[in-house]
């Protein structure tokens, strides 16, 4: 284990926040020795940098990343930002926005096929949270 930067540590409690400990605790516990550099990379770079900074909120840092998401068709953490949105502030009609400005400049199939990764991970979020 390599010893955290005061920027990783930021990073982290960022991560926690936007991403939620639940999330963390898992992806926590599946790193391993190889893969750990990478981790602290993003954990410094993603959360550390860019997540961190006050210049904009953590609603707007949301809805930028899935739509930068969408549109470049990395659409495996789409559902996992989607989930991020209960604690960021970004709300479903600015989610929605997102997938127009997607359409919009980026195609409309990447937007489709995110939106249906959107829909189906709310309707998820509103089962768990009925139960």
């Amino acid at each position: 284990m390599t010893e955290k930067t005061k920027r990783y540590e930021e990073g982290m409690a960022t991560r926690r926040k936007v991403l939620g400990d639940a999330h963390v605790n898992r992806a926590e516990a599946a790193k391993t020795a190889f893969d750990e550099p990478y981790q602290d990379l993003i954990t410094e770079a993603a959360w550390g940098h860019v997540w961190s900074r006050d210049t904009i909120s953590k609603r707007e840092r949301s809805m930028i990343t899935l739509a930068l998401l969408a549109a470049l068709g990395n659409l495996e953490e789409v559902a996992m930002h989607t989930r991020a949105t209960a604690n960021t502030g970004a709300t479903r009609d600015d989610i929605m926005e997102a997938m127009l400005h997607v359409a919009i400049y980026a195609g409309v199939p990447r937007a489709n096929h995110a939106i249906k990764i959107v829909r189906e991970t709310l309707d998820a979020m509103d089962k768990e949270q009925a139960q």
